[in-house]
């Protein structure tokens, strides 16, 4: 009751003030979890989350030297965090200081940018199928890719068709293994991808697929996989392998995989994820 008497002797002036003072807060933290968005700052957030509520749990039973284990550890953490993600916060800073974290781009910009991405990879890809190079493209959604991205060779470049058939060129330093892309970036390449251990894999498939169907099963990435054998193109997403994909049916898939169905709602009664046309 004093709170509310409080805020009505307030100028109306200082309500203003005070109600942007609580919006700025709220878009700061909308911001910065948007920004932690499938990374490895998740699990951390929820382990903090743990480590309160624990916090919480000693003051009310009175257990001392627990509290005060764990006072030590919340002491510390700042540090070890700032430690930990200094990737994360270097990246949120460098898109502070271009704006990027404050003014998203407009729809036609994003538009273009998801279509300018989608022909880079259809035209790698079309390329590499009919020259029957062999590749491994995954591509990250919600969950995060940092620990395969660590087994590999860093590039952060920005993708491009030369650049994906560039690497999976035989015989080239970085042509065995995965390439990772996270949003418009070729992140790494040559990395390590989990084999799938199904039993039901077919037995003409080769290690990328079954990576590619491995990665899958653990993440909800998106992989794109050239046979070497055959030049057939595939797609893996949530444990299922869609296989011998034209290169249209293959740009149709892949963007309404990589960027929602309402890019494309035209796909969404042609295609189960059996990878077959209905009827």
């Amino acid at each position: 009751m004093q709170m509310i008497e409080q805020f009505t002797d307030l100028a109306p002036v200082s309500v203003v003030f005070r109600l942007l003072d609580v919006f700025l807060v709220w878009y700061v933290i909308y911001k910065v979890l948007t920004l932690i968005k499938g990374t490895k700052a998740v699990q951390l957030l929820k382990g903090l989350f743990v480590i309160v509520l624990a916090k919480i749990a000693t003051n009310i039973f009175g257990l001392d030297t627990l509290d005060w284990l764990l006072q030590e550890v919340i002491d510390w953490g700042f540090l070890a965090i700032i430690i930990i993600f200094q990737p994360e916060i270097r990246r949120a800073l460098e898109q502070l200081g271009r704006g990027k974290l404050l003014f998203q781009r407009t729809i036609s910009q994003q538009d273009e940018e998801q279509t300018r991405l989608v022909e880079a990879m259809k035209k790698s890809v079309s390329y590499m199928a009919k020259r029957r190079i062999g590749a491994l493209i995954s591509i990250e959604r919600e969950t995060g890719l940092n620990e395969y991205i660590e087994t590999g060779i860093k590039m952060n470049a920005d993708i491009s068709s030369e650049l994906l058939i560039n690497i999976f060129i035989p015989n080239t330093p970085l042509h065995d293994g995965a390439v990772i892309v996270q949003k418009d970036k070729v992140t790494a390449a040559a990395c390590y991808l989990p084999l799938s251990e199904s039993a039901f894999i077919s037995k003409e498939l080769g290690t990328r697929h079954r990576a590619a169907l491995g990665l899958s099963e653990v993440t909800d990435a998106i992989t794109v996989v050239v046979s070497e054998e055959t030049g057939a193109i595939s797609i893996t997403a949530n444990g299922n392998l869609h296989r011998n994909l034209s290169i249209t049916e293959f740009e149709g898939m892949l963007r309404k995989m990589w960027f929602g169905p309402e890019q494309d709602s035209n796909l969404a009664s042609k295609w189960t994820w059996g990878g077959k046309k209905n009827g």
